[in-house]
């Protein structure tokens, strides 16, 4: 760029910034996201096309990696749980689903790759050009907006555009003249693809535009079935496929040429094709539905979003839908980096869950029975061991009514669970019991504590006190007997007891709110049970064994085989939000924790401890403080509980500040199904739910200079920050409406009556 062009952008950034907030200066809001913004060696966010909660995630695939090689784990394989990575030059084809920067994965289904010229079937290595059906690209002819996706796909000259409304894909592909142009269908593309992931496809050529069928695959989620419709805007030419699955009993099918125009297709492995002749110029469009009910479920869907081909009236419409949800919170920030930033998270917050349920409101339940959704939208990907923490609470401030959706659809989770448990982590009609704990219950009890309550609490309660003693479950039935779980009968068993506790004070909290004050008390008591793995000699969480005594060797920096997971005593051992005085207290007074803390986040921690845990990289560790995953993310709220919060708001800008960026290596780790983005958007407005199910937010040091939050209750709160830049980063005083906060924390109910937050921003800081 040339100086002169900098000098323009630094007047515009500076005009713009000086505007009031308002709807008519953010009019077009999605100009300042990102897609592209993810991790540099992980899970990366996908940069495709959706709409807000969208199930339709249509994405470029740019690596071609089995999850096994000679039955190894490939280790290759997890930088590509979202499909895309940046540092890639090749593109396999677009799928329909993905997950956003999760630590393990599935989807990626109904690959999609226009070709041109001889007829390739196989995807080809990336690594030898022409071996596949797979294309080059560059970034410089690559465009990524919320809702739309464009590439030029060097090899064959084409230009590919995508959109997409909540359940159907829109392609566009733009050819120059051809008697050999292809579209292919590749139904054996999978996320996190092996042998044998594929159980069963089926197309139907319907006539010469439309296609129809299913595929049924066994991955993280071991029984899922997708149905589709597939329609051309031109007639197909000729058409085939070819079978991979090599079945010795073929009946009497086998006097079908079943390869080629033959209008049925069924087996394990399939790729299909279809042929057509192109013009220069001319555009081929392709409409593709997809239903977990049935095939009519998938026709539906195609007519009632998409009845037309007006492929730009589409890609308007789903970029007003992310206007509309990005409108919830306006800000003004220093920069436009800042600015962009902090879209980029929250259009991250509003990528999942995602709508399971056809436009008529059927949808397949985890009894894979198809049933109707009563009175609520049905929803599916709840990565409850992250998105507790912070994406939930988010929603209960600027959407309640979509998070009671998504509580609902929990709820019908449970009644239709034979182990009558509450979701733990759940997508498309499956649960795949990754990671521990059983959040819902959190989410449950904050909606609850925060006044959403548009679903039944005394059935909630049922729903949490039976999954709470579910036994056989992870530990839970040593939790019931010992107070907390041995690391001999149970891993990760200082981890477990931990979050059962928290899990444990979230249902008090559901049976106080639904007047159960027994239940109330029984589950008070239990929320209590992290003192029994508080070792008080070494003033760490420990593991014990079932005979009561501690593990032993014990090294408080270890991440493995020291009951922690995904942490270490350090930092995970700082995980009871529920009673954080009592925590102080434990550990030696509002001094000796905030020493403790500052230790934490100054102490060096060698890359051997991590280096197996594939979720964590240095890029997201500030000493021993992994800001990189989720355990640790109310931590640096935590001085709020010393008389030092001056430090909780020196570390939490800093976060802000070199954990997040707008360039594509933008997040320090797997964004995780919006946590990580969920984090940021609390953090930049100055405030966070350190304890889900608590109606209090924890005060940091926002970095807005002004925001407006567009309530469901017709109500606006005005954040206005004063004295706001880089070095004023502690809070000299905060008023509510013009009285001055004497407390580090604030209430959801007085933020929700609306008015105006001011912040008092200094240089230095504020001692008690």
């Amino acid at each position: 760029m040339s100086r002169k062009a900098h000098t323009l952008v630094a007047i515009f950034v500076a005009i713009f910034n000086n505007m009031a907030v308002s709807q008519e200066t953010n009019a077009d809001l999605a100009s300042f996201v990102s897609p592209f913004i993810g991790t540099k060696n992980m899970g990366h966010t996908f940069p495709g096309a959706t709409v807000p909660f969208g199930m339709i995630q249509l994405s470029p695939e740019t690596g071609n990696q089995p999850m096994y090689i000679n039955g190894q784990y490939n280790k290759k394989v997890y930088s590509y749980c979202s499909g895309y990575q940046y540092n890639d030059s090749t593109i396999f084809g677009f799928s329909h689903t993905h997950f956003s920067g999760t630590g393990h994965s599935d989807l990626g289904d109904f690959l999609i790759m226009p070709t041109t010229g001889r007829l390739m079937l196989e995807p080809g290595e990336a690594s030898n050009p022409g071996s596949g059906y797979f294309s080059r690209f560059s970034h410089d002819q690559e465009t990524a907006t919320p809702g739309y996706y464009q590439v030029k796909l060097s090899t064959y000259g084409i230009n590919a555009e995508l959109t997409a409304t909540e359940r159907v894909g829109f392609h566009q592909y733009t050819f120059s003249k051809s008697d050999s142009a292809h579209i292919l269908l590749d139904l054996m593309a999978n996320i996190y693809n092996y042998d044998d992931k594929n159980v069963w496809t089926f197309v139907r050529v319907e006539n010469d535009t439309l296609i129809t069928g299913y595929r049924q695959t066994s991955g993280w989620a071991r029984t899922r079935t997708l149905y589709f419709a597939m329609v051309f805007s031109k007639p197909v030419k000729s058409y085939g496929h070819k079978k991979y699955d090599q079945s010795p009993y073929k009946g009497f099918w086998r006097k079908f040429n079943e390869s080629e125009n033959f209008p049925e297709m069924a087996g394990r492995n399939i790729r299909a094709y279809f042929n057509f002749m192109t013009e220069d110029d001319e555009k081929i469009k392709i409409k593709f539905a997809l239903s977990a009910v049935s095939t009519e479920g998938a026709l539906k869907n195609l007519q009632a979003e998409i009845p037309g081909w007006d492929f730009d009236q589409i890609k308007g419409l789903v970029r007003e839908k992310w206007n509309h949800q990005l409108r919830k919170i306006e800000v003004k920030t220093h920069t436009l980096e800042q600015k962009e930033s902090f879209y980029t998270a929250l259009y991250h917050t509003m990528l999942s869950p995602v709508v399971f349920e056809d436009v008529d409101g059927n949808y397949r339940g985890l009894d894979n029975n198809v049933h109707p959704s009563d009175g609520f939208t049905n929803y599916t990907i709840f990565s409850l061991w992250d998105t507790y923490r912070a994406l939930h609470p988010l929603f209960n401030l600027i959407e309640p009514s979509r998070n009671a959706d998504m509580i609902n659809s929990m709820l019908a989770h449970y009644d239709q669970s034979v182990h009558h448990m509450l979701p733990v982590w759940s997508h498309y009609a499956n649960e795949n019991w990754c990671m521990i704990g059983y959040h819902a219950v959190s989410v449950l009890a904050d909606a609850a504590a925060k006044g959403n309550t548009s679903f039944d609490l005394q059935h909630a309660l049922e729903a949490a006190k039976n999954t709470s003693q579910v036994a056989y479950f992870d530990g839970i039935g040593d939790y019931m007997i010992f107070g907390f779980v041995p690391e001999d009968k149970s891993a990760s068993s200082v981890s477990k007891t931990l979050e059962y506790a928290y899990d444990d004070w979230c249902i008090a909290q559901l049976a106080s709110f639904s007047g159960d004050s027994l239940t109330a008390s029984i589950y008070l008591k239990r929320s209590a049970n992290y003192n029994h793995v508080f070792n008080h000699k070494s003033r760490f969480m420990q593991p014990r064994l079932s005979d009561g005594s501690w593990k032993s060797p014990f090294d408080p920096l270890q991440t493995h085989d020291q009951g922690f997971i995904e942490g270490n005593a350090w930092n995970y051992g700082l995980y009871v939000p529920q009673q954080v005085d009592s925590l102080v207290s434990m550990m030696g007074g509002k001094a000796a924790f905030s020493a403790h803390l500052d230790s934490l986040f100054t102490m060096h921690l060698d890359d051997s401890y991590f280096e197996q845990t594939e979720d964590i990289t240095r890029d997201g560790i500030i000493g021993n403080y992994v800001h990189g995953n989720e355990p640790g993310h109310h931590i640096v709220y935590l001085y709020n509980w010393t008389n030092e919060p001056w430090k909780t708001q020196s570390r939490v800008r800093m976060i802000m500040e070199t954990m997040y960026g707008a360039a594509p290596d933008g997040l320090c780790g797997n964004d995780d199904a919006g946590q990580m983005s969920a984090w940021y958007i609390f953090s930049a407005l100055g405030f966070y739910p350190v304890c889900p199910g608590s109606p209090e937010y924890a005060l940091g040091s926002p970095m807005v200079e002004e925001a407006i939050v567009h309530l469901e209750n017709g109500k606006d709160m005005h954040i206005i920050v004063r004295n706001q830049s880089l070095k004023n980063i502690y809070v000299k005083k905060v008023l509510l409406n013009g009285i001055e906060l004497k407390a580090p924390t604030i209430n959801h109910f007085d933020l929700i009556k609306g008015g105006e937050l001011e912040f008092l921003m200094t240089s230095k800081p504020v001692l008690k």
